[in-house]
This record gives C-alpha cells, structure tokens and sequence, in this order.
C-alpha cells in the first residue's frame, strides 16, 4: 500500500486507516455521523491525495481531450474546470473526471485513485495527434475543504477573493503561504468549499494552516466513510458503483455531459441509445420503512421479482432515512415508482425519488 504525504498525520490523530485504491487512506476519525454533520453545518478537511492528475499540453491537447471525453472541452477557458466522462468502445466508461484549462494549451485532468494506471493507458492509446502527457499523480497532493464556513474560515489563508469564485471555476494564487496553489471551487459533497492541488512537500504547512485558520469554525478532520455519505445524499456517481465499464453515461443519468456536438470514442452508438432510450436506468430511492439498503442488494417488484440491483446504499445521516441508488429497468424508473429492497428476508418497500436527496 502507498501512503499520503498525510498518513502520518492521520495516524496521530486518531484517525482509523484503511486500504483504498492502493493507498492507506483514513475512512473516519471521530465517526461518520459526527464527520458528516460537520461538513453539512461548519467546515471539514479531507486527505484527497490518492486522487490521480495528469497534464496534458500542447497544441494538440484539447483534440486528444475532444476524443476521448464525452462533455466539449471547448467550452472551457482558463480558469474554468467541468466534469467529463471517458467512455470506451463497449457503450460503457472508463472513468469519469474533472477537466482543468490551466493555461492555452494546458490541461489538468483529475481522475480516480483506482483507475490511474487505466486511465493513463487508455488516454495514451487514443494519442495519435501528438500531445503532451504527464502524469503527475505520486508527485500532487489534494485536499478537500468542504462546508458552508469554508469561505469564511480559509479567507485569511489566501489574499485570493475566495467568495468571488463560482463553482466549478479554479484561480492559481498563493494558499497557506505557499504560492502557485490551485484553488479550486469544486467538491464531492453538495456543502460547497474548495479543493486545494498542491505538491506533496507543500501539503503538511497546508494541512496544518487550515485546522488552525478554520478552528474557531469547528474545522474537523473528516475521513472517506464522510465523504461517501456526503456524496450520496447529492446523488453523485461513484466509479465502480454506480457506474463502470458496463454502464453508459446514458443510462446512468449523466446525458448533461455527454455531448454531441463533436466526435468523440463510441459517441455514435451512445447517441443512438439516447434517441431510442436506454433499457435501464440508474434511480434514486427513499425506503418507506427502517432498514439499511447497502450495495448489492437485489431490487424486486411487488411479486419478489428481481428487477435490478443497488449500486449504492446507506442510512442517511442528514436525513435518517435509509437512501440508494441502483439500476431498474426503465419502466420502474419513474418518480414515486414503488419498488423493494431486499434486505436479507424482508422486501423493504421504497419510493423512487428526484435528487439530490438533501436540500439545504
């Protein structure tokens, strides 16, 4: 297993370290609700570091981009990030990542821990036009600072203008005396915030300057077991989960960045498959009664049925509502569709629902 540049700071807090994507990563520190709340009311920083970057330049970078991403990368200027998907050649996906335009010419990708080496390949196989690729991924490291006080507490941090960045818009400027930092306002949790991209020998001055700057704003440390039940509630995919090399962006409800306004890997059968209608269809459900739905668990009709499965599940902290996504055929898919989750010998009835589950 790797590590962070953090593990050891992880380690003497407190925190529970687990394997994950190939990096001892910490899943909680005081507890999962505790985390939660935290980052739903105040401000919290995760260790994202395991996250892979990869740059890539030249005058032919955006049409490498152009090809094998399904959103249109030519939308971006300089300072603007927009989330993307790698679709392959089999209707499915590679991975799904955001897109940075650092400068003309000059393009930072941020992908899944677990897919890194996948992806590299896969975008490198596809590079016929000559552009620059550099992965940077051992060398970056990433944290995420996340919550309605993540402006107010990291303001004195920075003599960047944190408020005047909109989401999904990044500035280069100096954080937690550091300079050249990313500071980008994009996240994972539907509670705003930033994530800070800096180099591994930078993080720790950066780690420690944002408990100090956000302590008297209930700053908590806050591990992946958080973050996964944050990301939840908004309805966000999950590499692996909710989506994989077997599901299509279609059918996984991420048609708004699969555009078809250019050629891109498989986009003429993905755009078939949106005018006729995908088959199945990734939902959102609220259990109508107590129970946990976890991933994995068979979806079933009203006869016991087994109409699909739950690709992600957990008992809403905000909510205390037991919450999943899954695959149904398309004609479960409606909202206020009454569906089952089999939860060992009980078929638990719930409801479809509209996302996200939370609403501030």
């Amino acid at each position: 297993m790797k590590n962070t540049a953090l593990t050891t700071t992880h380690q003497a807090l407190g925190a529970k370290i687990v394997p994950f994507a190939g990096y001892n990563m910490p899943v909680q520190y005081e507890g999962v609700n505790i985390e939660h709340e935290t980052v739903r009311q105040a401000v919290g920083v995760f260790d994202v570091s395991h996250m892979g970057e990869f740059l890539i330049e030249g005058e032919h970078a955006l049409d490498l981009i152009q090809k094998v991403s399904s959103n249109d990368a030519s939308k971006l200027t300089i300072g603007k990030a927009q989330y993307s998907c790698l679709p392959n050649d089999d209707g499915g996906i590679v991975d799904d990542l955001i897109i940075y335009k650092i400068k003309e010419e000059t393009y930072l990708l941020v992908v899944n821990a677990s897919n890194i080496e996948k992806d590299w390949n896969w975008i490198q196989s596809k590079n016929d036009v000559g552009a620059t690729m550099r992965d940077l991924s051992e060398d970056y490291s990433l944290l995420a600072i996340q919550g309605p006080k993540a402006i107010e507490a990291m303001q004195s941090l920075t003599s960047q203008d944190l408020s005047a960045i909109k989401f999904y818009n990044f500035v280069v400027g100096d954080f937690a005396g550091i300079e050249h930092i990313i500071i980008s306002a994009t996240g994972y949790t539907g509670s705003g915030g930033f994530e800070i991209y800096c180099k591994n020998d930078e993080v720790k001055q950066i780690w420690d300057n944002v408990l100090e700057a956000g302590a008297n704003y209930g700053i908590k440390p806050i591990g992946l077991a958080a973050r996964d039940t944050l990301r939840l509630e908004m309805g966000y995919c999950l590499y692996g989960n909710d989506i994989d090399d077997t599901t299509s962006p279609i059918e996984a409800g991420l048609g708004w960045i699969t555009k078809f306004t250019k050629e891109f890997t498989n986009s003429k059968a993905l755009e078939a498959e949106k005018q006729r209608g995908s088959e199945r269809k990734l939902i959102a459900f609220q259990l109508d009664e107590r129970g946990i739905p976890r991933h994995g668990y068979d979806i079933v009709d009203n006869n016991g049925n087994k109409i699909g499965v739950v690709t992600s599940g957990t008992m809403s902290p905000s909510l205390n509502k037991g919450i999943g996504l899954g695959y149904v055929p398309t004609i479960f898919a409606a909202i206020d569709s009454k569906i089952n989750i089999q939860i060992r010998k009980n078929a638990v009835p719930a409801t479809v629902v509209k996302l996200p589950f939370y609403k501030h």
